[in-house]
């Protein structure tokens, strides 16, 4: 069963790879061709990489929510469904380049540190796991699109170009709201999820501290956004800063600074 689930997560792997190659040539020719491939083949990525997630539950017995393998896997799989959404439903292929080029850097690390299902220890056997991790993933891939989104900003050029360029705007904001929302719901499963292992809400944990962290970077956007006026680049730059944060929390922390939540 982990061959069979190794085969559809390797697949996945050269999938996203392919979509984006794909997507680099859509960037220099601006073919409707290569826009194409690149959404049938992330498409097929993502379907691959379903199929070895369903692989693994089954060897395991159990959701694939339990290890940084696991939750990279599930970090990737957000961010290419957020590249279809953004990419299919608001006309917008040049944020594929970006978007995918997180896609097959989360896949990559995955494919490096993989391992078989394990039994969860007993701090991770809770439901509330489930919660805290399917949000977390709704978030991030939120704050992934958002950060594609603002990326395309920036590349589209300074000045005058960006007051013809609300639309964008508007978008990432709209993103970063939906992933807001459900990042606090992040840190409110986590916290229940910590009183039931641990016997404390919060222990200023590397991890939940880098959360809070998040959040606020993302408070003060949504603020800046809100009551400042905040749009164009100097927003666009703080979207991309807020993902980078994004990323050492996940990454960062996990290697650098570990805790209770290193597993």
């Amino acid at each position: 069963m982990y061959t069979l689930e190794q085969n559809f997560l390797a697949l996945a792997l050269w999938a996203y790879t392919a979509a984006l190659a794909a997507a680099l040539v859509f960037l220099w020719t601006r073919g409707p061709f290569s826009s194409r491939a690149t959404l049938v083949l992330c498409g097929l990525g993502a379907g691959l990489q379903v199929a070895g997630l369903v692989m693994r539950s089954i060897a395991g017995g159990r959701w694939p929510f339990a290890s940084l393998f696991e939750f990279l896997l599930l970090f990737a799989l957000g961010t290419a469904v957020s590249t279809l959404v953004v990419a299919a439903r608001y006309r917008l292929p040049e944020v594929t380049p970006f978007l995918l080029l997180v896609v097959v850097g989360l896949m990559a690390y995955a494919s490096v540190i993989a391992r078989p299902a394990e039994p969860l220890v007993p701090a991770l056997q809770s439901y509330w796991l489930q919660f805290h991790v399917a949000t977390a993933i709704l978030a991030y891939g939120a704050f992934a699109a958002a950060c594609g989104v603002a990326a395309v900003r920036l590349a589209r050029g300074r000045g005058a170009n960006e007051k013809s360029l609300p639309g964008l705007d508007r978008l990432a904001h709209r993103l970063i709201a939906f992933g807001f929302a459900f990042l606090t719901l992040v840190i409110i499963t986590g916290a229940v999820w910590a009183e039931e292992a641990w016997g404390a809400w919060w222990s200023w944990d590397p991890k939940e501290t880098w959360a809070l962290i998040t959040w606020l970077v993302y408070a003060f956007y949504l603020h800046a956004y809100t009551a400042r006026g905040w749009r164009g680049r100097r927003a666009a730059w703080l979207i991309v800063g807020g993902f980078a944060v994004v990323l050492f929390t996940l990454l960062g922390v996990t290697l650098l600074l570990p805790g209770m939540h290193s597993y």
